[in-house]
């Protein structure tokens, strides 16, 4: 392998380019490559190797016996305990789980039935929303958003009246002029 100095060459991924291309090598922290410019297009950026090449150790270099614990401060990783979908229902009574509603309240570990995902488990309560894990996902969903009951707006259809622009006040015709119209009407005869 040949030597690198500052102001020689070397093949980095630019990130202007978005390819593996020739660079001048302009900073250097003792034999490691910090800095770089693109012969390409000029731009200088942190030196980036060739895609695929990587001076970080493998993990067959890095791979050491598990530590114990002990007095001098040593820590053991704990490992992660994946529980399915139907251990974390088991123990629970399915046939007898209400159906959701955005009206109704729930807790954690509560069961529930949604008429689209099936059934699904409280995991979170957070204000308004539970979030519910089902067998292929999890959904967050709204809960107690029931409230007092609220009156449904009346709706009041148009009249044949005619009330000119809203801008500007209408004076109301005297009920004498509505009867002449209406007896003013031609007959079919």
């Amino acid at each position: 392998m040949a030597t690198q100095k500052v102001g020689g060459e070397v093949d980095a991924q630019c990130t202007r380019c978005k390819m593996n291309l020739a660079h001048t090598i302009l900073a250097m922290v003792g034999p490691k490559i910090v800095r770089v410019r693109c012969n390409t297009c000029g731009g200088d950026h942190a030196f980036r190797g060739a895609a695929g090449v990587t001076d970080r150790p493998t993990k067959a270099s890095t791979t050491r016996a598990p530590r114990a614990a002990s007095s001098s401060g040593g820590t053991t990783r704990a490992e992660k305990v994946v529980i399915s979908f139907d251990e974390q229902l088991a123990g629970k009574d399915i046939a007898s789980a209400p159906k959701y509603s955005p009206k109704d309240t729930y807790k954690v570990d509560q069961v529930l039935h949604h008429p689209t995902f099936g059934v699904g488990l409280v995991t979170a309560v957070r204000g308004d929303k539970v979030d519910l894990t089902f067998r292929t996902d999890t959904k967050t969903l709204v809960h107690g958003r029931g409230g007092p009951p609220t009156d449904k707006p009346v709706f009041s259809p148009p009249t044949n009246k005619h009330t000119g622009p809203a801008d500007k006040p209408q004076a109301e015709p005297p009920p004498e002029a509505d009867l002449a119209a209406e007896t003013s009407l031609p007959s079919g005869d």
